[in-house]
């Protein structure tokens, strides 16, 4: 199994390793044609604005549109949470610089937590995964606060904001699982592939 790593900004080699952990070949994805050569996409956290201008400028967007829908899974942290949702905290995209995917049936608030100051960790319940707590790492996080019909929620904070969710192939969470050393998550999105 080969995953693909959106390698045009941000923790993209810290998701490398968490692969490699897990005995599967990383590729860092940085061509649209790369895409054709993995089994599944993971884009990570980092600065969401750059990712997303990134994105259209080396020509991706429409071709991840189209992997999407046909089934290609695909995971986001953070950023790549933000990039895959529908809609982002109700505001045209004028208005947040970003121009989101649309391809997970989510409502997104960038930076629900605060600035870089304002990080945090909690312990999460991720029944998905097992028993043991999961370290969430939130740096500048974004908060889900909507979700579709299609939508499962994997992982709310305890006062019950939702931070981990999955709708059929995609996958995505407000938080860094690649930060923790778990790999844990990135083993439940492999079984996606």
């Amino acid at each position: 199994m080969r995953i693909g790593i959106l390698a045009l900004q941000g923790a993209f080699i810290e998701h490398a390793l968490c692969l490699r952990k897990l005995a599967v070949a990383p590729v860092l994805v940085r061509k649209p044609e790369e895409l054709s050569i993995v089994d599944g996409l993971i884009i990570p956290g980092g600065e969401s604005t750059a990712i997303g201008r990134l994105i259209e400028l080396f020509g991706f967007s429409d071709k991840l549109r189209i992997l999407a829908k046909e089934g290609f899974p695909i995971y986001g942290t953070c950023a790549g949470l933000i990039l895959l949702a529908k809609a982002l905290d109700g505001l045209p995209e004028s208005d947040h610089g970003v121009h989101p995917l649309g391809v997970l049936d989510i409502m997104v608030r960038r930076n629900a937590f605060g600035r870089q100051l304002d990080s945090f960790e909690e312990y999460l319940t991720i029944p998905d995964v097992g028993e043991k707590p999961f370290r969430g790492i939130f740096i500048r996080a974004p908060q889900i606060i909507k979700v579709g019909d299609g939508v499962r929620v994997l992982a709310q904070l305890k006062e019950g904001r939702i931070v981990a969710v999955e709708q059929q192939n995609l996958m995505a969470s407000a938080f860094h699982p690649e930060l923790t050393g778990d790999v844990r998550l990135h083993n439940y999105f492999l079984r996606k592939c």
